[in-house]
Protein backbone atom coordinates (compact mmCIF):
# COMPACT_ATOMS: atom_id res chain seq x y z
CA UNK A 1 0.00 0.00 0.00
CA UNK A 2 1.57 3.36 -0.95
CA UNK A 3 2.56 5.63 1.85
CA UNK A 4 1.52 9.25 1.97
CA UNK A 5 4.17 11.88 1.34
CA UNK A 6 3.81 13.32 4.82
CA UNK A 7 4.29 9.98 6.61
CA UNK A 8 8.08 10.00 6.51
CA UNK A 9 8.53 13.57 7.91
CA UNK A 10 5.88 12.84 10.54
CA UNK A 11 7.67 9.63 11.52
CA UNK A 12 11.00 11.46 11.76
CA UNK A 13 9.45 14.22 13.88
CA UNK A 14 7.85 11.64 16.15
CA UNK A 15 11.17 9.87 16.58
CA UNK A 16 12.88 13.18 17.44
CA UNK A 17 10.22 13.99 20.03
CA UNK A 18 10.42 10.49 21.43
CA UNK A 19 14.17 10.71 21.98
CA UNK A 20 14.28 14.42 22.83
CA UNK A 21 15.68 15.20 26.28
CA UNK A 22 13.43 18.26 26.50
CA UNK A 23 10.24 16.26 25.96
CA UNK A 24 11.45 13.57 28.36
CA UNK A 25 11.86 16.20 31.05
CA UNK A 26 8.44 17.69 30.27
CA UNK A 27 6.85 14.24 30.47
CA UNK A 28 8.65 13.65 33.75
CA UNK A 29 7.35 16.95 35.18
CA UNK A 30 3.80 16.22 34.01
CA UNK A 31 3.87 12.70 35.47
CA UNK A 32 5.25 14.07 38.73
CA UNK A 33 2.49 16.68 38.81
CA UNK A 34 -0.22 14.08 38.10
CA UNK A 35 1.22 11.69 40.66
CA UNK A 36 1.48 14.42 43.29
CA UNK A 37 -2.10 15.50 42.59
CA UNK A 38 -3.43 11.95 42.85
CA UNK A 39 -1.59 11.32 46.11
CA UNK A 40 -2.75 14.67 47.52
CA UNK A 41 -6.39 14.06 46.54
CA UNK A 42 -6.32 10.52 47.93
CA UNK A 43 -4.85 11.77 51.19
CA UNK A 44 -7.34 14.61 51.45
CA UNK A 45 -10.18 12.23 50.71
CA UNK A 46 -9.07 9.98 53.53
CA UNK A 47 -8.74 12.98 55.88
CA UNK A 48 -12.24 14.16 54.96
CA UNK A 49 -13.64 10.64 55.38
CA UNK A 50 -12.16 10.22 58.83
CA UNK A 51 -13.25 13.72 59.86
CA UNK A 52 -16.74 13.07 58.53
CA UNK A 53 -17.06 9.86 60.48
CA UNK A 54 -15.69 11.40 63.65
CA UNK A 55 -17.34 14.83 63.69
CA UNK A 56 -19.52 15.57 60.70
CA UNK A 57 -21.88 12.58 60.79
CA UNK A 58 -23.03 12.99 64.42
CA UNK A 59 -23.61 16.70 63.92
CA UNK A 60 -25.49 16.12 60.68
CA UNK A 61 -27.60 13.44 62.37
CA UNK A 62 -28.69 15.89 65.05
CA UNK A 63 -29.41 18.51 62.37
CA UNK A 64 -31.63 16.04 60.47
CA UNK A 65 -33.54 15.41 63.68
CA UNK A 66 -34.18 19.15 63.98
CA UNK A 67 -35.37 19.28 60.36
CA UNK A 68 -37.76 16.37 61.02
CA UNK A 69 -39.18 18.15 64.05
CA UNK A 70 -39.63 21.32 61.99
CA UNK A 71 -41.65 19.40 59.35
CA UNK A 72 -43.82 18.01 62.15
CA UNK A 73 -46.18 15.08 62.58
CA UNK A 74 -48.10 14.56 60.38
CA UNK A 75 -45.63 16.04 57.81
CA UNK A 76 -46.33 19.62 56.79
CA UNK A 77 -45.55 19.98 53.08
CA UNK A 78 -45.40 23.77 53.38
CA UNK A 79 -42.67 23.53 56.00
CA UNK A 80 -40.82 21.00 53.82
CA UNK A 81 -41.04 23.34 50.81
CA UNK A 82 -39.66 26.19 52.88
CA UNK A 83 -36.69 24.08 53.95
CA UNK A 84 -35.95 23.00 50.37
CA UNK A 85 -36.11 26.62 49.20
CA UNK A 86 -33.75 27.73 51.96
CA UNK A 87 -31.29 24.82 52.05
CA UNK A 88 -29.51 22.78 49.31
CA UNK A 89 -31.34 19.62 50.28
CA UNK A 90 -34.00 17.33 48.87
CA UNK A 91 -36.87 15.90 50.89
CA UNK A 92 -39.10 12.99 50.11
CA UNK A 93 -42.16 12.12 52.20
CA UNK A 94 -43.68 8.63 52.04
CA UNK A 95 -46.62 7.55 54.15
CA UNK A 96 -50.29 6.69 54.44
CA UNK A 97 -51.53 10.30 54.13
CA UNK A 98 -48.78 12.38 52.51
CA UNK A 99 -46.57 11.43 49.56
CA UNK A 100 -44.46 14.30 48.30
CA UNK A 101 -41.11 14.71 46.52
CA UNK A 102 -39.21 18.01 46.43
CA UNK A 103 -37.64 17.22 43.03
CA UNK A 104 -40.16 15.27 40.97
CA UNK A 105 -38.72 16.39 37.60
CA UNK A 106 -35.21 15.28 38.58
CA UNK A 107 -35.93 12.20 40.55
CA UNK A 108 -33.13 11.15 42.82
CA UNK A 109 -31.61 7.77 42.56
CA UNK A 110 -32.52 7.11 46.19
CA UNK A 111 -30.12 4.47 47.52
CA UNK A 112 -31.40 1.72 49.70
CA UNK A 113 -30.04 2.01 53.20
CA UNK A 114 -30.28 -0.59 55.91
CA UNK A 115 -30.20 1.92 58.74
CA UNK A 116 -30.69 5.63 59.07
CA UNK A 117 -27.45 7.45 58.44
CA UNK A 118 -25.65 4.43 57.01
CA UNK A 119 -21.89 4.89 57.04
CA UNK A 120 -21.55 4.83 53.27
CA UNK A 121 -24.72 6.82 52.48
CA UNK A 122 -25.38 10.54 52.14
CA UNK A 123 -29.15 9.90 52.62
CA UNK A 124 -30.78 10.10 56.02
CA UNK A 125 -34.18 8.62 56.90
CA UNK A 126 -36.42 9.40 59.83
CA UNK A 127 -39.63 7.51 60.63
CA UNK A 128 -42.33 9.53 62.33
CA UNK A 129 -44.75 8.30 64.98
CA UNK A 130 -47.68 8.20 62.55
CA UNK A 131 -45.84 5.91 60.11
CA UNK A 132 -44.60 8.54 57.63
CA UNK A 133 -41.01 8.30 56.48
CA UNK A 134 -38.85 11.35 55.76
CA UNK A 135 -35.85 10.90 53.44
CA UNK A 136 -33.27 13.71 53.41
CA UNK A 137 -30.53 14.03 50.81
CA UNK A 138 -28.43 16.59 48.98
CA UNK A 139 -30.20 18.42 46.21
CA UNK A 140 -29.07 17.44 42.69
CA UNK A 141 -26.96 20.16 41.04
CA UNK A 142 -28.52 22.37 38.44
CA UNK A 143 -26.86 22.93 35.04
CA UNK A 144 -25.90 26.45 36.09
CA UNK A 145 -23.91 25.02 38.99
CA UNK A 146 -21.71 23.00 36.58
CA UNK A 147 -21.07 25.17 33.52
CA UNK A 148 -19.61 23.46 30.47
CA UNK A 149 -16.56 25.72 30.39
CA UNK A 150 -15.24 24.18 33.61
CA UNK A 151 -14.07 20.98 31.90
CA UNK A 152 -12.70 22.73 28.84
CA UNK A 153 -11.10 25.37 31.02
CA UNK A 154 -9.37 22.70 33.09
CA UNK A 155 -8.07 20.96 29.96
CA UNK A 156 -6.86 24.27 28.52
CA UNK A 157 -5.10 25.10 31.77
CA UNK A 158 -3.35 21.72 31.77
CA UNK A 159 -2.21 22.25 28.17
CA UNK A 160 -0.95 25.74 29.01
CA UNK A 161 0.97 24.41 31.98
CA UNK A 162 2.51 21.67 29.82
CA UNK A 163 3.49 24.20 27.14
CA UNK A 164 4.93 26.54 29.77
CA UNK A 165 6.95 23.66 31.22
CA UNK A 166 8.26 22.77 27.76
CA UNK A 167 9.18 26.39 27.00
CA UNK A 168 10.99 26.68 30.32
CA UNK A 169 12.87 23.40 29.79
CA UNK A 170 13.72 24.44 26.24
CA UNK A 171 15.12 27.73 27.49
CA UNK A 172 17.11 25.91 30.17
CA UNK A 173 18.54 23.39 27.69
CA UNK A 174 18.92 25.88 24.82
CA UNK A 175 22.74 25.97 25.14
CA UNK A 176 22.83 22.24 24.34
CA UNK A 177 21.88 23.01 20.72
CA UNK A 178 24.76 25.47 20.42
CA UNK A 179 27.14 23.02 22.10
CA UNK A 180 26.08 20.28 19.69
CA UNK A 181 26.49 22.57 16.66
CA UNK A 182 29.92 23.64 17.95
CA UNK A 183 31.00 20.03 18.43
CA UNK A 184 29.96 19.27 14.84
CA UNK A 185 31.96 22.25 13.57
CA UNK A 186 35.02 21.22 15.57
CA UNK A 187 34.69 17.67 14.23
CA UNK A 188 34.86 19.08 10.69
CA UNK A 189 37.97 21.03 11.58
CA UNK A 190 36.25 24.44 11.66
CA UNK A 191 37.75 26.09 14.73
CA UNK A 192 37.14 29.75 13.81
CA UNK A 193 33.78 30.10 15.60
CA UNK A 194 33.69 29.15 19.27
CA UNK A 195 30.60 28.07 21.20
CA UNK A 196 28.95 31.20 22.66
CA UNK A 197 28.86 31.37 26.48
CA UNK A 198 25.39 32.59 27.47
CA UNK A 199 25.08 31.22 30.99
CA UNK A 200 27.14 30.76 34.14
CA UNK A 201 25.68 27.40 35.14
CA UNK A 202 26.83 23.85 34.41
CA UNK A 203 26.03 24.17 30.70
CA UNK A 204 28.11 27.34 30.52
CA UNK A 205 31.01 25.50 32.18
CA UNK A 206 30.62 22.66 29.67
CA UNK A 207 30.73 25.12 26.74
CA UNK A 208 33.89 26.72 28.16
CA UNK A 209 35.58 23.34 28.57
CA UNK A 210 34.68 22.30 25.02
CA UNK A 211 36.01 25.61 23.68
CA UNK A 212 39.25 25.08 25.61
CA UNK A 213 39.52 21.55 24.27
CA UNK A 214 38.89 22.78 20.70
CA UNK A 215 41.55 25.44 21.11
CA UNK A 216 44.08 22.87 22.30
CA UNK A 217 43.19 20.48 19.46
CA UNK A 218 43.51 23.32 16.95
CA UNK A 219 46.92 24.25 18.34
CA UNK A 220 48.01 20.62 18.22
CA UNK A 221 46.87 20.26 14.60
CA UNK A 222 48.65 23.46 13.64
CA UNK A 223 51.81 22.22 15.33
CA UNK A 224 51.55 18.89 13.50
CA UNK A 225 50.95 20.66 10.19
CA UNK A 226 53.90 22.95 10.78
CA UNK A 227 56.13 20.01 11.70
CA UNK A 228 55.15 18.08 8.58
CA UNK A 229 55.72 21.08 6.35
CA UNK A 230 59.07 21.81 7.93
CA UNK A 231 60.22 18.19 7.68
CA UNK A 232 59.02 17.91 4.11
CA UNK A 233 60.83 21.06 3.08
CA UNK A 234 64.00 20.00 4.88
CA UNK A 235 63.93 16.53 3.29
CA UNK A 236 63.49 17.81 -0.25
CA UNK A 237 66.99 19.20 -0.65
CA UNK A 238 68.96 16.13 0.51
CA UNK A 239 66.55 13.88 -1.38
CA UNK A 240 67.15 15.85 -4.58
CA UNK A 241 70.93 15.60 -4.09
CA UNK A 242 70.69 11.87 -3.43
CA UNK A 243 68.65 11.38 -6.60
CA UNK A 244 71.13 13.36 -8.68
CA UNK A 245 74.04 11.36 -7.25
CA UNK A 246 72.20 8.11 -8.00
CA UNK A 247 71.60 9.19 -11.61
CA UNK A 248 75.30 10.01 -11.98
CA UNK A 249 76.33 6.50 -11.02
CA UNK A 250 77.82 4.55 -13.94
CA UNK A 251 75.14 2.45 -15.65
CA UNK A 252 77.19 -0.75 -15.62
CA UNK A 253 75.66 -4.16 -16.05
CA UNK A 254 76.72 -5.20 -12.55
CA UNK A 255 75.08 -2.27 -10.73
CA UNK A 256 72.12 -1.59 -13.00
CA UNK A 257 69.57 -3.40 -10.86
CA UNK A 258 70.73 -1.70 -7.66
CA UNK A 259 70.79 1.69 -9.37
CA UNK A 260 67.21 1.30 -10.68
CA UNK A 261 65.98 0.11 -7.27
CA UNK A 262 67.63 3.11 -5.59
CA UNK A 263 66.08 5.54 -8.09
CA UNK A 264 62.68 3.91 -7.65
CA UNK A 265 62.85 4.27 -3.87
CA UNK A 266 64.00 7.86 -4.16
CA UNK A 267 61.12 8.60 -6.51
CA UNK A 268 58.66 7.09 -4.03
CA UNK A 269 60.11 9.26 -1.27
CA UNK A 270 59.80 12.30 -3.52
CA UNK A 271 56.18 11.53 -4.30
CA UNK A 272 55.44 10.94 -0.61
CA UNK A 273 56.92 14.30 0.36
CA UNK A 274 55.05 16.03 -2.45
CA UNK A 275 51.77 14.44 -1.33
CA UNK A 276 52.43 15.43 2.27
CA UNK A 277 53.08 19.04 1.31
CA UNK A 278 50.07 19.17 -1.00
CA UNK A 279 47.70 17.59 1.54
CA UNK A 280 48.78 20.05 4.24
CA UNK A 281 48.32 22.99 1.89
CA UNK A 282 44.85 21.83 0.87
CA UNK A 283 43.83 21.05 4.47
CA UNK A 284 44.52 24.65 5.40
CA UNK A 285 41.39 26.87 5.44
CA UNK A 286 43.32 29.36 3.32
CA UNK A 287 44.20 26.97 0.50
CA UNK A 288 44.63 28.90 -2.74
CA UNK A 289 43.67 27.40 -6.10
CA UNK A 290 45.13 28.57 -9.40
CA UNK A 291 41.86 28.38 -11.31
CA UNK A 292 41.56 28.57 -15.07
CA UNK A 293 38.85 27.56 -17.50
CA UNK A 294 39.86 24.30 -19.17
CA UNK A 295 38.36 21.37 -21.02
CA UNK A 296 38.17 18.61 -18.39
CA UNK A 297 37.78 15.84 -20.95
CA UNK A 298 40.97 16.94 -22.73
CA UNK A 299 42.82 17.23 -19.42
CA UNK A 300 41.82 13.68 -18.43
CA UNK A 301 42.88 12.38 -21.85
CA UNK A 302 46.29 14.07 -21.53
CA UNK A 303 46.81 12.79 -17.98
CA UNK A 304 46.02 9.19 -18.98
CA UNK A 305 48.33 9.46 -22.01
CA UNK A 306 51.21 10.54 -19.75
CA UNK A 307 50.95 7.34 -17.66
CA UNK A 308 52.82 4.44 -19.34
CA UNK A 309 50.86 1.83 -17.34
CA UNK A 310 47.47 3.26 -18.40
CA UNK A 311 47.57 2.41 -22.09
CA UNK A 312 44.73 -0.11 -21.83
CA UNK A 313 42.49 2.10 -19.73
CA UNK A 314 39.04 2.56 -21.29
CA UNK A 315 38.02 6.21 -21.71
CA UNK A 316 34.42 7.39 -21.89
CA UNK A 317 34.67 11.16 -22.25
CA UNK A 318 31.56 13.18 -23.08
CA UNK A 319 31.90 15.52 -26.02
CA UNK A 320 31.00 19.18 -25.97
CA UNK A 321 31.41 19.72 -22.25
CA UNK A 322 31.62 23.41 -21.28
CA UNK A 323 34.91 24.64 -19.88
CA UNK A 324 35.20 24.53 -16.09
CA UNK A 325 37.18 26.78 -13.78
CA UNK A 326 39.54 24.45 -11.93
CA UNK A 327 43.14 24.18 -10.80
CA UNK A 328 44.81 22.34 -13.69
CA UNK A 329 47.72 20.86 -11.73
CA UNK A 330 45.56 19.63 -8.87
CA UNK A 331 42.89 18.07 -11.08
CA UNK A 332 45.71 16.34 -12.98
CA UNK A 333 47.04 15.07 -9.64
CA UNK A 334 43.55 13.87 -8.67
CA UNK A 335 43.06 11.89 -11.90
CA UNK A 336 46.57 10.43 -11.71
CA UNK A 337 46.14 9.30 -8.09
CA UNK A 338 42.73 7.75 -8.74
CA UNK A 339 43.90 5.96 -11.85
CA UNK A 340 47.12 4.78 -10.19
CA UNK A 341 45.03 3.35 -7.36
CA UNK A 342 42.75 1.56 -9.85
CA UNK A 343 45.73 0.13 -11.78
CA UNK A 344 47.28 -1.28 -8.60
CA UNK A 345 44.29 -3.53 -8.01
CA UNK A 346 43.68 -4.49 -11.65
CA UNK A 347 46.60 -6.86 -12.17
CA UNK A 348 44.34 -9.92 -12.00
CA UNK A 349 41.09 -8.21 -13.00
CA UNK A 350 39.17 -9.46 -16.06
CA UNK A 351 39.02 -5.94 -17.52
CA UNK A 352 41.23 -2.83 -17.34
CA UNK A 353 40.01 0.22 -15.39
CA UNK A 354 37.75 2.78 -17.00
CA UNK A 355 37.61 6.58 -16.73
CA UNK A 356 34.55 8.59 -17.67
CA UNK A 357 33.69 12.30 -17.65
CA UNK A 358 30.05 13.39 -17.89
CA UNK A 359 27.90 16.44 -17.25
CA UNK A 360 25.40 16.54 -14.37
CA UNK A 361 22.71 19.04 -13.47
CA UNK A 362 22.64 20.43 -9.92
CA UNK A 363 19.57 22.61 -9.59
CA UNK A 364 20.08 25.49 -12.01
CA UNK A 365 23.85 24.98 -12.27
CA UNK A 366 25.60 22.44 -14.44
CA UNK A 367 28.40 20.37 -12.91
CA UNK A 368 30.66 17.57 -14.05
CA UNK A 369 31.51 14.12 -12.70
CA UNK A 370 34.77 12.23 -13.11
CA UNK A 371 34.38 8.51 -12.51
CA UNK A 372 37.22 6.02 -12.15
CA UNK A 373 36.36 2.35 -11.83
CA UNK A 374 38.40 -0.80 -11.58
CA UNK A 375 37.25 -4.42 -11.81
CA UNK A 376 39.41 -5.82 -9.03
CA UNK A 377 38.43 -7.38 -5.69
CA UNK A 378 36.80 -4.26 -4.24
CA UNK A 379 36.86 -3.21 -0.58
CA UNK A 380 35.04 -4.47 2.48
CA UNK A 381 31.89 -2.41 3.14
CA UNK A 382 33.01 -1.61 6.69
CA UNK A 383 36.15 0.08 5.34
CA UNK A 384 34.59 2.19 2.59
CA UNK A 385 33.97 5.24 4.76
CA UNK A 386 37.59 5.33 5.92
CA UNK A 387 39.24 5.06 2.52
CA UNK A 388 39.57 8.83 2.24
CA UNK A 389 41.17 9.27 5.66
CA UNK A 390 44.82 10.27 5.88
CA UNK A 391 47.27 7.33 6.16
CA UNK A 392 44.47 4.76 6.15
CA UNK A 393 45.11 1.51 4.32
CA UNK A 394 42.92 -1.55 4.08
CA UNK A 395 44.16 -4.82 5.53
CA UNK A 396 44.77 -6.17 2.05
CA UNK A 397 46.86 -3.12 1.09
CA UNK A 398 49.77 -3.77 3.40
CA UNK A 399 51.92 -5.32 0.74
CA UNK A 400 54.59 -3.15 -0.80
CA UNK A 401 53.36 -3.75 -4.34
CA UNK A 402 49.93 -2.25 -3.71
CA UNK A 403 50.00 -0.55 -0.36
CA UNK A 404 51.31 2.99 -0.68
CA UNK A 405 51.11 5.06 2.49
CA UNK A 406 47.41 5.93 2.47
CA UNK A 407 47.63 9.52 1.23
CA UNK A 408 46.37 9.19 -2.36
CA UNK A 409 42.63 8.95 -1.68
CA UNK A 410 42.87 11.50 1.14
CA UNK A 411 44.55 13.96 -1.21
CA UNK A 412 41.90 13.35 -3.88
CA UNK A 413 39.14 14.14 -1.39
CA UNK A 414 40.88 17.35 -0.36
CA UNK A 415 41.23 18.41 -3.99
CA UNK A 416 37.54 17.74 -4.68
CA UNK A 417 36.42 19.64 -1.56
CA UNK A 418 38.77 22.55 -2.33
CA UNK A 419 36.88 22.91 -5.63
CA UNK A 420 33.54 22.90 -3.80
CA UNK A 421 32.80 19.31 -4.84
CA UNK A 422 32.70 15.87 -3.28
CA UNK A 423 34.21 12.40 -3.61
CA UNK A 424 32.12 9.24 -3.23
CA UNK A 425 33.38 5.66 -3.01
CA UNK A 426 31.30 2.52 -3.42
CA UNK A 427 31.70 -1.11 -4.38
CA UNK A 428 30.65 -1.70 -7.99
CA UNK A 429 30.64 -5.54 -7.80
CA UNK A 430 33.15 -6.24 -9.15
CA UNK A 431 35.65 -3.56 -8.36
CA UNK A 432 35.58 -0.12 -6.80
CA UNK A 433 33.86 2.96 -8.22
CA UNK A 434 35.05 6.45 -7.28
CA UNK A 435 32.99 9.45 -8.41
CA UNK A 436 34.29 13.01 -8.09
CA UNK A 437 31.68 15.72 -8.55
CA UNK A 438 32.82 19.25 -9.34
CA UNK A 439 30.48 22.23 -9.29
Amino acid sequence: MPRFGWSRPWHSARQRIRHSLKWKLVRLFVLLAIGTTIIFLAGMKEVVRLGWQGWGRPLLGDYVDLLSADIGTPPDVAHAQALVARLPISIRIEGPQVNWDSHPQRRLNWPRVSAPGSEESMVYMRTLADGHRLIFGLAPPTPTQHPKWVGWGTLTLLLLITWAAFAHVRRLLGPLDEIRAGAVRFGRGEFEHRIPIRRNDELGDLARQINTMAQEIHAMLDAKRGLLLALSHELRSPLTRARLNAELLPATAEGRAEREALLRDLNEMRDLISDLLESERLASPHAALQRERIDLAALVRETVAEMPTAREVHLDLAEGLPAHSVDRMRIRLLVRNLLDNALRYSTEAPRPPSVSVRAVLEGQAQGVEIEVRDFGPGVDEAQLERLTEAFYRTDGARQRATGGVGLGMYLCRLIAEAHGGSLRVRNASPGLQIVVRLG
